[in-house]
């Protein structure tokens, strides 16, 4: 069987080659060809990534429609607020580096921070509600959405010391670019280097990330263009400068070297893995229960699965990223028009693209299955619980006998040596835990689990 695998895989040549991911990509293309096609969209870039890899990426359509210039993988495109994770990556990096934590008021470090609070007796809103969207901030620091005058720094801090809170701190969920914009200012205080040179030094530069940058119009940047009309135009949008807000949506970067972000999600390179870990968790949920923001990251449920990453809107630009942690599978969709819907699209190659390079991922990391684990099978009996050990294609999985469903609740996955971790969809059981299976005279006689917690078999 190890053989057998082994072949398999050198055959396909990786998880890029598979010919599942290689039809799943013709499938995908076909559909954008048809969108770009029926919607009048300008440009759009795609790309999937697996953990240090990145498997599949492709351009469609046009940087610039006047000129015909192709989008390509390295086509730059301003990425609006995918600007919040490397603005929570700078300050999850001063936390580690001692500089702050997440609890400390931020007039500790901005004395002119002085946002009146929404209600009289409000505790002071701290580093990390800025960060996760539950600082009850107002939304916007002016108009600069319709007139595309970002404020500077000083409009900021006026705003700031003049302005009022919406919500206490860590009530509800409440998106708030004026939080991330005060939360990049805090970086400079602490650092003392300008937003933009403290993340090319400690992000961009460590992470290879050559073709970003923060509020340039560098060459290479893709034309963005308004949403399309009745008479089918798109108005040309000017480059704008997001000034004091580049914390908020100041990036601009590729395919290519957000692929290096994405990756750096599944293997730390920039952060200790205890700070990526909280980065990646949840802190506020959105009313529906579906949706929510961890430190910097966007969270949602999406089939039964849950992902983190973040969307951008920026004039003439739509952006969205998501990434599955469990699976290490990331995309990418940069798109040069006000009305791409980049998070329909993301979807779309999600469930074609991302899923076949997470099913042809998942082939490697398949136990080979030995034959004499089906001995452990059997009913197990502790003083307060039954436990039915059951094998199944080839795999040893767990379920109540007496249960109100016949459903699955755990699966044991082979470490060697006749021993098994306990995977389960949920945390009340012992999951992760190891579970063993000990055998007297021949005969399998009980099943131990974590700590010692043994039930006896009694068939």
């Amino acid at each position: 069987m190890k053989a057998l695998l082994v072949f398999s895989l050198s055959l396909f040549g990786g998880v890029a080659d598979h010919p599942d991911v290689l039809a799943a990509e013709r499938l995908f293309a076909a559909w954008i060809d048809g969108q770009m096609a029926y919607r009048g969209l300008p440009g759009i870039a795609v790309g999937v990534v697996h953990d240090q890899e990145l498997i599949w990426a492709k351009g469609f359509g046009f940087a610039d429609v006047a000129a015909k210039t192709p989008v390509t993988p390295a086509t730059k495109f301003r990425m609006a607020s995918h600007s919040k994770l490397f603005t929570a990556t700078a300050i999850m990096q001063l936390r580690d580096a001692g500089k702050l934590r997440l609890d400390d008021p931020v007039s500790k470090y901005l004395p002119w921070f002085k946002m009146k609070p929404a209600d009289g007796d409000d505790t002071e809103i701290t580093i990390e509600a800025l960060v996760t969207h539950g600082s009850g901030l107002p939304r916007e620091a002016g108009s600069h959405w319709s007139n595309f005058n970002f404020p500077d720094a000083a409009e900021v801090r006026r705003i700031a010391g003049e302005g009022r809170a919406v919500y206490p701190p860590d009530t509800r969920f409440k998106y708030s670019n004026l939080a991330f914009t005060i939360a990049a200012m805090v970086v400079e205080q602490i650092s003392g280097e300008p937003f933009a040179a403290y993340v090319q030094k400690h992000i961009y530069d460590p992470l290879g990330m050559t073709a970003s940058s923060i509020d340039r119009d560098v060459p290479g940047l893709a034309t963005g263009y308004g949403r399309r009309m009745p008479d089918g135009s798109r108005a040309k949008m000017p480059f704008i400068d997001a000034r004091a807000m580049a914390g908020a949506t100041g990036v601009t970067s590729t395919v290519e070297d957000m692929a290096k972000f994405v990756s750096a999600q599944f293997q730390p390179r920039i952060l200790s893995r205890g700070a990526q870990r909280q980065m990646h968790r949840v802190r506020l949920l959105e009313n529906n229960w579906q949706s929510g923001y961890a430190v910097g990251f966007s969270v949602r449920r999406f089939q039964d699965r849950v992902y983190v990453g973040h969307g951008g809107s920026y004039p003439g630009y739509k952006t969205q990223t998501y990434i599955q942690l469990d699976d290490k599978v990331g995309v990418i969709v940069l798109t040069n028009g006000d009305d791409a819907e980049p998070g329909a699209i993301a979807d779309q190659l999600l469930t074609t693209v991302g899923a076949a390079v997470g099913r042809a991922a998942a082939v490697k990391k398949a136990p080979v299955w030995d034959v004499s684990w089906s001995r452990f099978a059997g009913l197990y009996r502790s003083g307060n619980s039954d436990t039915r050990v059951i094998e199944m294609n080839k795999e040893l999985v767990t379920m109540t006998p007496n249960g109100a469903a016949a459903s699955v609740q755990g699966r044991l996955r082979p470490l060697g040596d006749g021993t098994f971790r306990l995977e389960s969809p949920t945390g009340g059981t012992a999951v992760g835990e190891i579970v063993r299976f000990v055998e007297e005279n021949g005969r399998v006689v009980r099943m131990v689990t974590g700590g010692g917690s043994y039930s006896q078999r009694v068939e």
